[in-house]
């Protein structure tokens, strides 16, 4: 009877870990034995060694770090595609993102462009997915390729460019031919505008945000 009860504590405390674990994890940068990982949307900066939201870093090294993940261990590359919960890698095939508020009540979530990693703030206020023009650079945006205009904000007149990306994913979901704007005033994450979210039906429950892909 003992040996029973030891073996359901067991069960019913691993299925309690998977619930908490992570679900999307990627790297966006490294210094030292440091690594900066976008945990579920949320950036955090982990030493060799420590554990947050079912994730512990194993290992950083040139350009990559290893993670383990739900008793897997799995590679990650600066900017390289966010790794599901278990390590699988997703393929883009998904039709439905569900995306939590934070503290702030802000629905940031992970995904990617061209193929890097990227975090969005989904800002049903913005016309097209914008970003500063670093993060074009980083993402590899060519803006020399897209319309020039200007925009007038609190500092003065700046350039924007109206640019097209091949494609963008936003969690298990592909996008494909996506209108953006790079503006060369810095933003502290990637703006999820509507020229994405209209390929959505969009449903708010509380503090959760459902997006489902339309087209």
């Amino acid at each position: 009877m003992r040996a029973l009860v030891a073996v359901l504590l067991l069960a019913i405390a691993a299925h309690a870990t998977a619930q908490n674990a992570a679900k999307n994890v990627s790297l966006s940068g490294s210094f030292g034995d440091k690594a900066v990982l976008v945990i579920d949307g949320v950036p955090r900066t982990l030493a060799v060694g420590a554990i947050a939201q079912g994730v512990k870093l194993v290992s950083v090294g040139s350009g990559g770090a290893v993670v383990e993940i739900g008793g897997q261990r799995v590679t990650l590359a600066i900017g390289g595609t966010p790794v599901d919960l278990g390590g699988k890698r997703s393929d883009g095939s998904g039709t439905t993102v569900v995306v939590t508020a934070d503290g702030g009540g802000h629905f940031v979530t992970t995904g990617s462009i061209n193929g890097r990693a990227v975090t969005f703030l989904v800002d049903t206020g913005a016309t097209y997915v914008s970003m500063g023009a670093a993060q074009a650079r980083d993402l590899g945006v060519d803006v020399t390729k897209g319309q020039r205009g200007t925009s007038s904000t609190a500092n003065g007149r700046i350039d924007i460019y109206k640019v097209r990306l091949d494609a963008l994913r936003v969690g298990d979901v592909q996008l494909y031919d996506i209108d953006a704007l790079v503006s060369e005033q810095p933003m502290p994450a990637v703006l999820l505008g509507n020229s994405a979210l209209m390929r959505f039906q969009m449903r708010r429950d509380n503090d959760t945000l459902t997006l489902t892909k339309r087209y």
